[in-house]
């Protein structure tokens, strides 16, 4: 059934009019037209060549095929099924407890090389593969790499079995490890593996929600690791700080509380941030400063965070994730302080720096919320495109519900969102922020009032703004216009306000100082591309080492050649001398 149709990429010719498909005569062959059967015909002059061009998809739907080719059709249609069919029959199952075993074991060649080479791209590249073979990691899993690791009187193998509860799993083995006569000797294992194991049981005891036995053994874990000093694993030591601290935020009493469990771990996370900065220790250094920071802001201890900022430098050759981290971090707390143009900054920074990834959505929505409330504060209305995304549209619905009573100065309104909608602004901890929003509201229903009416009563300004009385709606104006939220003046006599015409805008310097800040972060974003580009660790070295050889090189030879022992046709044409 297969021999009735032209193969275009095969080898062997093909004969000619193949379902009613002629010869076509080419005087050249064309560059970069597919792929045809060539066949040269003998009876003509050599420089003719006759190529066959298998029928197209095309051609066979518009043209008029026989009874023959429509059978020919059908029958490889039904033999194409069939071959698909025995593929996926013979194709051998793959077990998914044996395929993750196999990926940890292949992870740990990664570590070894990461060790010799000293380059930390392999450890990166190990801890991004957890995320795959995540759903996998089980008890049995964990034993069984742990026993073909570990020999059973390893302390290690000891401390990572009883924490997933397979205390007992070399009396399983033991058969198996007395009948292996041929089992080399184990080489020495690097603390590197041992980290890397850790990493895994406290992923599987924080994914079974088992947190009080994840933050015993992280307690025990971190101990561990302040003994021990090398570069190599500050990557993997700075995800056992993170798990460590995620373990006790879920522990009672919860945070806010005084007396939450959170607090008890500061001291020990000070004192890794200090060794972090006495060893230059990057990555450790940049994931405790976000670690503290998130501490002390779910106690609602801001100025000891203010106190951290102010003492440390975050590092800046750090991670993309956790640099957007201390933005999101240093921008509600400089919200928090009322310095509103600082956290705007910090905000944008972390949402533009925010991983684009599906599980890292949660992050987007948090940073978004506080941008848009920032936004407000500032007096300025968040743009409608952002509600409008796909992974903000249902979160950000209570916002865009309070961004649009704003946008129109309406108190009521305002006032009825947030009693609606209280709960969850308590949870996102944008609560307190919104609450100052009231003047905000009165000071956009001045504005629009404003660019409205040329003249306006203050009694209907009280009465549009829901005010207690004439003074004080007199008042609010009065600072409005001070502030230079409006252009307009008051006239106490008669009781109205008289709004100034609005010139053209186009003719100050808000366009220009827009235009600025887009270019300005823009400039910034391409100067932290090119400062997060990862290379080999020490190359300039190995070739400043390359280019001394070179140099000491042509000076033997010259000095070979001064000496008359070798002569220029010797030592090569393209040498140069000193």
């Amino acid at each position: 059934m297969g021999g009735d149709q032209p193969h275009a990429n095969g080898s062997e010719p093909v004969e000619n009019g193949v379902n009613g498909v002629e010869d076509v005569e080419m005087e050249e062959d064309t560059a970069g037209g597919p792929t045809s059967s060539i066949q040269t015909n003998k009876d003509r002059d050599g420089d003719e060549m006759t190529v066959v061009v298998p029928p197209s998809k095309g051609s066979r739907l518009s043209g008029q095929p026989g009874q023959d080719t429509k059978k020919d059709q059908e029958g490889d249609v039904s033999m194409e099924g069939t071959e698909e069919k025995e593929a996926k029959e013979t194709e051998p199952e793959i077990d998914p407890r044996a395929k993750a075993v196999q990926d940890i074991k292949n992870n740990f060649n990664l570590l070894e090389r990461a060790v010799t080479q000293f380059d930390p791209r392999f450890t990166l590249r190990v801890l991004r593969s957890i995320s795959s073979m995540r759903k996998h990691i089980t008890p049995d899993v964990l034993a069984e790499v742990i026993v073909d690791t570990y020999p059973s009187s390893h302390q290690t193998a000891s401390f990572l079995l009883e924490a997933i509860g397979k205390a007992g799993a070399y009396d399983g083995a033991k058969m198996e490890l007395d009948s292996d006569k041929s089992k080399p000797v184990a080489r020495e294992i690097l603390p590197e593996v041992d980290m890397y194991l850790s990493i895994l049981v406290q992923i599987y005891l924080y994914d079974h929600k088992e947190i009080q036995r994840g933050a015993d053994f992280s307690s025990k874990l971190v101990e561990r690791l302040r003994t021990l000093n090398r570069r190599t694993l500050d990557s993997l030591a700075a995800r056992v700080y993170f798990y460590y601290s995620l373990f006790y935020e879920q522990l009672a009493p919860l945070p806010p509380s005084p007396t939450a469990a959170v607090i008890s771990i500061r001291k020990p996370l000070l004192a890794a941030l200090r060794t972090a900065v006495l060893r230059k220790d990057v990555d450790i250094q940049a994931t405790v400063i976000t670690l503290l920071l998130r501490n002390y802001l779910s106690t609602s201890h801001v100025t000891q965070a203010d106190l951290l900022i102010a003492h440390n430098t975050f590092p800046a050759s750090a991670s993309n994730n956790q640099i957007a981290r201390y933005l999101y971090y240093l921008g509600r707390i400089r919200a928090i302080q009322l310095r509103y143009s600082e956290a705007h900054e910090h905000l944008t920074g972390a949402t533009r720096k925010s991983p684009s990834s599906y599980s890292a959505s949660g992050f987007y929505q948090a940073s978004t919320k506080h941008l848009v409330i920032v936004n407000l504060l500032m007096g300025d209305i968040p743009d409608r495109s952002i509600f409008r995304q796909p992974s903000l549209e249902r979160a950000l619905h209570p916002y865009f519900l309070l961004v649009r009573a704003v946008s129109v100065g309406d108190l009521d309104g305002f006032l009825n969102i947030v009693n609606t909608h209280g709960a969850t602004f308590r949870k996102d901890g944008t609560y307190t922020l919104i609450l100052r929003l009231r003047q905000n509201v009165i000071k956009t229903g001045l504005r629009v009032m404003s660019l409205a009416y040329s003249r306006i009563s203050l009694r209907d300004i009280c009465i549009r703004l829901g005010l207690d009385s004439e003074e004080s709606a007199e008042y609010i104006v009065a600072k409005a216009i001070r502030d230079g939220v409006i252009e307009a003046s008051i006239d106490h006599e008669k009781g109205y306000m008289q709004s100034k015409e609005v010139g053209d805008i186009y003719l100050t310097s808000e366009p220009s100082e827009a235009f600025h800040a887009r270019i300005k972060a823009c400039l910034a974003l391409h100067d932290e591309s090119v400062k997060a580009m990862r290379f080999p660790m020490n190359q300039h070295r190995l070739e400043l080492k390359n280019a001394q050889e070179a140099r000491e090189r042509e000076r033997e030879l010259a000095k070979e050649i001064q000496e008359g022992e070798m002569d220029e046709d010797d030592a090569g044409g393209d040498f140069d001398g000193i």
